[in-house]
């Protein structure tokens, strides 16, 4: 449903934007861009975990699709149809 995608997009802008502030926080006092890196993958892996897979939260509001029709009616309109000749240049 779109109000699941909606919410999954939020939090997994909301794990990376603070994954991503904590981890330069982090990098700049330890002078280790290594750990900026590390703290990003691993914000994205949780991410990835919460959001990817369908969750229940995420299906909350299913979507309603048209009723299926009769497959009788598409035959009897196939066999309405003519066939369409082209033209002769």
């Amino acid at each position: 449903d779109y109000k699941g995608q909606k919410l999954a997009e939020q939090i997994f802008q909301g794990i990376i934007l603070v994954s991503a502030v904590i981890g330069f926080i982090y990098g700049y006092i330890t002078e280790q861009f290594g750990w900026t890196v590390y703290i990003v993958m691993a914000g994205f892996a949780l991410s990835c975990l919460l959001t990817l897979p369908p969750w229940p939260m995420y299906r909350r509001n299913p979507l309603k699709w048209l009723p299926v029709q009769e497959s009788g009616m598409e035959e009897k309109k196939a066999a309405d149809r003519k066939p369409k000749r082209h033209a002769k240049s």
